[in-house]
């Protein structure tokens, strides 16, 4: 994997020109990000399959709209597989107080896990928020942590499961939400721990094991 940075013109036609000669190396693009600020963007871009980098980067520096060409580490190497933990406050703040405090073990032997929070209130808020979650890189598992879920909630959940396997753990609350969760717990905090277990690498806690139960 190729991870590179690039200041270029905020110009139309300036992607083209970059992904065309990415195309030409037999490079595919897995992740991209741009930032624009006046005459420049910045692009953050993961490339795959490229034999000679080093002629790429070379040919990616002579584009006119190219300024500067950095070589990085990939973010997975660097934050890893990603926890995202939504809900209400009190217990977003207590799972992820369980997920930082396992992936902190984990990532001391070596490992890269990171944990992402947002509380959010209301049925609207929370089915989007669980539908962008596929949107994000990186997502390893999704928490839900509330008192009451259901509705387009519990309907959010299902499509982020079964179209994006992306598996999703759930507090023990009110509402539809854990009858669609791959898995129920009861303790915030062991939500949290139980969540970085299942992504981890070196972890022997399998999800599809104990998949429908509550603890």
């Amino acid at each position: 994997m190729l991870a590179i940075s690039m200041d270029v013109e905020n110009v139309p036609g300036a992607l083209k020109a970059i992904a065309g000669v990415i195309a030409d190396h037999g490079g595919n693009i897995v992740h991209i990000q741009q930032d624009s600020e006046g005459e420049l963007a910045r692009l953050y871009m993961e490339i795959e399959g490229v034999e000679r980098p080093k002629v790429l980067l070379s040919e990616l520096r002579s584009l006119d709209v190219v300024r500067e060409v950095r070589v990085l580490r990939p973010l997975k190497e660097i934050y890893g597989k990603r926890v995202i933990v939504m809900g209400g406050g009190a217990q977003v703040a207590e799972v992820a107080r369980g997920a930082i405090t396992e992936a902190d073990r984990h990532n001391i032997r070596g490992e890269r896990i990171s944990v992402d929070t947002i509380p959010l209130v209301g049925e609207e808020n929370l089915a989007e928020a669980v539908r962008a979650v596929a949107r994000l890189p990186r997502v390893g598992i999704l928490v839900l942590a509330g008192s009451l879920m259901g509705g387009k909630i519990a309907e959010a959940v299902q499509e982020l499961r079964e179209e994006h396997g992306i598996p999703v753990i759930s507090l023990n609350m009110a509402g539809s939400v854990p009858e669609v969760a791959d898995l129920v717990v009861t303790d915030p905090v062991q939500a949290g721990v139980m969540a970085v277990m299942a992504i981890s690498d070196a972890g022997v806690f399998d999800l599809s094991r104990v998949r429908g139960r509550k603890f």
